[in-house]
């Protein structure tokens, strides 16, 4: 079955209104997941970000994230990961990708071979292509 790596970008997509057009995408991918279409890897630096973002810019309380973390855990299709290749993470952070984050969902995708990642930053996939991660389509 696919195996989709999630950003944080796009989790933030699904979970606001400030990009319509994103929003309708990554709830395609959610909905492919519950569908058993394809899983949804969700790594827990996802979530830390995801956290902050909501927390620091949204202004979201934080027992309203909580809840949001619990659906996300409990939605079908969906795998809470945490596994990191520290090898593989070194060799890309911070000379190919300055992003603590995004170097580590890239060394994941890299370690998992049967995984692909999706993303809406343009600057984390034109990298995450040009270091070899395999990246979702739609």
């Amino acid at each position: 079955m696919k195996k989709v790596v999630i950003d944080t970008n796009a989790l933030i997509s699904f979970v606001t209104d400030r990009n319509p057009e994103q929003q309708e995408i990554i709830a395609g991918i959610f909905e492919a997941a519950s569908l058993s279409r394809l899983v949804i890897l969700c790594h827990q630096q996802v979530l830390s970000e995801f956290v902050y973002v909501l927390e620091k810019v949204y202004r979201v309380p934080k027992e309203e994230i909580q809840g949001m973390m619990r659906d996300l855990n409990a939605m079908p299709g969906v795998e809470i990961v945490h596994e990191l290749d520290m090898k593989t993470f070194l060799t890309l952070w911070p000379a190919t990708f300055a992003d603590f984050g995004d170097a580590v969902l890239a060394a994941y995708c890299k370690s998992r071979k049967d995984a692909a990642l999706f993303s809406f930053d343009a600057g984390f996939i034109k990298a995450a292509r040009n270091s070899g991660v395999k990246l979702h389509s739609l």
